[in-house]
């Protein structure tokens, strides 16, 4: 073990956030030990920022609760934690761990229960990486350094503490954890890790929670570096335990998809973990809901039962929590809506609460060269920027040329049917329905009565023509039989408009 000076790392409680120094004084006054360690250290030396700060006690969770009272709770069962609340910041604090028995592993050596405490120097060989694994205590300003981990960061170098298979076995995550910080960090990975990181060891990961996998995911889609590791998945073997019935290609669609998440992530953008799941799954959904659709289902039922097939499949590798699914679902919905939207309804859809992802992923779509979005995307995008006035002119524009496609359409030539010309003839000269059905109660009463006085028959004016052709209206023709009802205009109500 080394003990370097913070100043000579990079390191200094300026760059710490109140949260943090709050934690480690309170354990320290209490008289217990105290350091600030894992990502939160690696990235402050690396010049980087550090996305949240975890610190490390002799103290046990029972005993971080008592000096913290109710800003503190205690969480997990395999492994025990403490997390304590610092206004909005929320500060992960665990207890120095022992070496695991071996009786509470799994037959491929994964452990299954964690909560066996010890010294600081146990608990440095319990850690994954060498970089992770510098005890910074910001008050003495020293750090401290076990495995030469300075060394590891200066040189760019991603070693695992102890045998490789060993570690991946104890926790076959870490595997994931490999490709991340290499792809994060830009970092080589050790040669030992390389030379055992298989096919059959990433069958490990099936013996993993789908839940637990779910969350290693999220950090792969939010790191910042998904379009670097992406192709890094399917060359280590990765892709087939994350993602089920999914062919292991990086399409256009993803690439696309992944540098803009990159982008969004660098400029301060937020985004949601779940959209990229859609990108993925959006092939499948595809396949599902025209295989639906051969079957004879309806377009909307067929689209809902792809969604739910889908999205089945892929718990079986990792759980998508209800509101992402659910989330998913509507941008895969919105996708037929934007496409071919009614004119009345544009502005109402242009204000739904799905409509910016919805619309993301249409872009998305049409910029990496799918044809079926009809340019609608670039419609879209367009609407967005118009004023009030634009918007009308752009739905009325809209409107006349979805009704051209549709008079296209019935204008299409249809193949003809050759036709009897004595039948032809005959349906030309006799009518298809003699007299008109009446609706009411009264006239239907009124017509089955029959006629009392022959002098009320109907006489036609000296001006109207009586035609003998039946398909024209003459005096026979049910129409002229109707009333006419004479509108008294004095009990009018006229409304200023009138």
């Amino acid at each position: 073990m080394q003990t370097l000076r913070a100043s000579k790392c990079g390191l200094s409680t300026a760059q710490l956030p109140p949260s943090i120094l709050d934690v480690i004084d309170s354990l320290t006054k209490a008289g217990y030990e105290a350091y600030i360690v894992g990502g939160g250290v690696r990235d402050l030396m690396l010049g980087l920022t550090p996305k949240d700060f975890d610190a490390v006690t002799n103290a046990t969770p029972s005993q971080v609760k008592e000096v913290f009272g109710r800003r503190c709770r205690i969480i997990g069962r395999r492994f025990e934690l403490a997390h304590v609340y610092s206004g909005r910041e929320l500060i992960e604090v665990a207890t120095f761990r022992a070496p695991p028995k071996k009786a509470i592993t799994s037959a491929q050596g994964m452990i299954l229960r964690d909560n066996n405490w010890g010294t600081i120097e146990q608990d440095f060989v319990r850690r994954d990486f060498s970089i992770n694994s510098m005890y910074y205590q910001p008050r003495k300003d020293e750090v401290l350094d076990f495995c030469d981990a300075y060394d590891d960061i200066k040189n760019k170098t991603l070693r695992l503490l102890g045998d490789p298979a060993l570690r991946f076995e104890e926790d076959p995550v870490r595997m994931l954890r490999t490709l991340r910080f290499a792809a994060k960090l830009n970092f080589s990975i050790d040669p030992k890790i390389l030379k055992i990181f298989t096919v059959e060891m990433t069958q490990l990961l099936r013996d993993v929670s789908p839940h637990r996998l779910y969350d290693e995911s999220q950090k792969l889609f939010t790191m910042g570096h998904l379009n670097r590791v992406m192709p890094m998945l399917i060359e280590f073997g990765i892709w087939p335990q994350l993602f089920a019935d999914l062919r292991p290609e990086i399409t256009p669609f993803i690439e696309r998809a992944a540098k803009n998440t990159d982008q969004r992530i660098q400029i301060g953008k937020t985004i949601n973990p779940a959209f990229f799941y859609a990108v993925l799954l959006w092939n499948n959904f595809l396949a599902k809901v025209n295989s639906y659709q051969a079957k004879g289902v309806v377009s909307a039922e067929a689209r809902a039962q792809a969604g739910l097939d889908v999205l089945k499949l892929q718990a079986t590798r990792t759980i998508i929590p209800r509101f992402a699914e659910t989330f998913i679902r509507e941008v895969w919905e919105m996708q037929s809506r934007l496409l071919n939207p009614k004119p009345q309804q544009i502005e109402a859809l242009s204000s739904h609460a799905r409509f910016r992802a919805g619309f993301d992923f249409l872009l998305l779509r049409e910029k990496s060269g799918d044809t079926t979005t009809q340019g609608m995307g670039a419609w879209w995008d367009a609407y967005q920027s118009m004023s009030m006035d634009e918007k009308e002119r752009a739905i009325s524009s809209y409107n006349r040329q979805r009704a051209k496609s549709r008079k296209k359409a019935a204008d299409a030539p249809v193949e003809s049917v050759p036709v009897d010309e004595s039948k032809a003839n005959s349906s030309q000269i006799e009518p298809l329905v003699k007299e008109q059905e009446t609706r009411g109660r009264r006239s239907r009463n009124r017509s089955e009565r029959p006629a009392t006085n022959s002098s009320r028959e109907f006489k036609p004016r000296n001006d109207t023509r009586v035609v003998t052709n039946p398909g024209e209206i003459n005096a026979d023709h049910p129409i002229t039989k109707r009333r006419r009802v004479q509108r008294d205009l004095s009990k009018v109500i006229h409304g200023p408009t009138q």
